[in-house]
């Protein structure tokens, strides 16, 4: 009876700070002891610019566990949220910030980076410089105890947010840097229409250090997702060949799900996460029965 148990218990699962993003921090971390959540994903958005420590401090007694980072600039290249500044040796070094601080009061946890768009669409030169400049951060993120993630995005963010659309082109950039302190963030939103999706997270194995969960239709803007199993996502799927890649590590709610539109999943945070976590376990018990 106890291995079947054990067999079906879900993973470990995590809220990242943007599925509650018109709460406060503090707002989080209340809301979070609240319903037993137990790993979470930080937003450095959501901490004060000028001295964040008093916060981090907080967070570190709590309890909860930080297995990922959302770094306030964490694009290689202009995206939409910071456009600003242009040069990605410029943009490697706030990022280097972010690892330091978060390197000194959470060692272990995984900062969560994305391309950004590459300049005037010469990919070529955009694959050259990610080689070189994630190489570098990855050898600032060793040295500071953390790591850091490449997250492939859907192409409809082509030429705005990204230039990295699959995971086979996150898996190009993660071969050239080589490095043992970068790897992948898969966020189903993202990946799930690729039909070679489940073949290549097998074979990315070791080098998914954090996974995200949600689900899609058809988006009404740019941040609009869904409940787990809510959506066209084959989660099961998905998940299940996650599990077998040998990843063990936390399944992350994020959601946008902007408030100007009908039925906004920001409107109730704490229902959202609630259900979420629900079905998750859902899902998870479908791939272990």
């Amino acid at each position: 009876m106890t291995a079947v148990a054990s067999s079906l218990a879900a993973p470990p699962f995590g809220v990242s700070q943007y599925t509650t993003w018109p709460q406060t921090f503090e707002q989080d971390l209340a809301l979070f002891e609240a319903l037993g959540v137990q790993n979470i994903e930080v937003c450095e958005a959501k901490l004060e610019a000028g001295d964040p420590r008093p916060q981090l401090e907080r967070l570190k007694a709590s309890g909860l566990r930080v297995t990922s980072v959302q770094p306030r600039l964490h694009s290689l290249f202009p995206d939409q949220p910071r456009p600003e500044p242009a040069a990605p040796q410029e943009r490697m070094k706030l990022l280097a910030e972010s690892i330091e601080l978060f390197g000194q009061y959470f060692p272990g946890a995984t900062l969560v980076s994305i391309s950004g768009a590459a300049p005037g669409g010469d990919y070529h030169e955009a694959y050259q410089t990610a080689a070189r400049e994630y190489r570098e951060l990855a050898k600032i993120a060793e040295d500071h105890g953390v790591r850091i993630a490449l997250e492939p995005l859907n192409p409809i963010l082509m030429n705005v947010d990204t230039f990295i659309c699959s995971l086979a082109q996150a898996n190009r950039v993660i071969e050239s840097v080589d490095h043992p302190a970068f790897g992948m963030f898969v966020d189903v939103w993202h990946i799930w229409e690729d039909e070679s999706a489940c073949e290549l997270i097998k074979q990315t194995g070791s080098r998914i250090f954090g996974v995200h969960i949600n689900d899609w239709n058809t988006p009404r803007a740019f941040g609009d997702r869904y409940i787990p199993g809510e959506g066209k996502i084959p989660l099961a799927k998905l998940l299940k060949a996650i599990r077998d890649s040998g990843y063990q590590g936390a399944y992350t709610l994020e959601i946008f799900s902007e408030l100007r539109l009908g039925g906004s999943l920001w409107a109730d945070p704490q229902k959202t996460v609630t259900q979420s976590k629900i079905a998750f376990e859902n899902i998870w018990n479908q791939i272990c029965a």
